[in-house]
């Protein structure tokens, strides 16, 4: 396995599962693009074990901005034209949304931290 971060935007929505010895993990897929972001899609599927991790990912909507560092394994999957594409498979151990981003300076300048009811407007609700 390869450490590694990607960043892009969540495919769909991430689910809560429960594997066979009763833990609960989380499942989502991450849209990536290579090099300067004008290269082909790399789907990332992604699984987290940790409960911030998992909390992290579920509270993401589709589209939405993330990174997530973890344990990397490169794929291959054949699209319905035949080709054969890239993809990765990621546990997550870290993910960073945009209101993570903006909490963490907050926190960093001094500042209190935002509450959703005195300085959040719609834009900077958290994701």
């Amino acid at each position: 396995m390869i450490d590694g971060l990607i960043g892009g935007k969540l495919y769909g929505k991430a689910a809560q599962r429960t594997g066979q010895n009763g833990h609960p993990f989380v499942t989502a897929k991450v849209r990536a693009t290579g090099g300067d972001g004008d290269g082909d899609a790399i789907f990332v599927n992604v699984i987290a074990f940790s409960e911030t991790a998992s909390q992290a990912l579920l509270a993401l909507e589709d589209g939405d901005s993330v990174s997530i560092s973890g344990s990397l394994t490169p794929k291959v999957w054949t699209d319905r034209n035949g080709e054969t594409r890239p993809a990765l498979d990621m546990v997550a151990t870290l993910v960073m949304t945009a209101y993570q981003v903006k909490h963490k300076r907050a926190t960093t300048r001094g500042n209190a931290s935002p509450t959703p009811d005195t300085n959040l407007d719609d834009s900077d609700a958290p994701l």
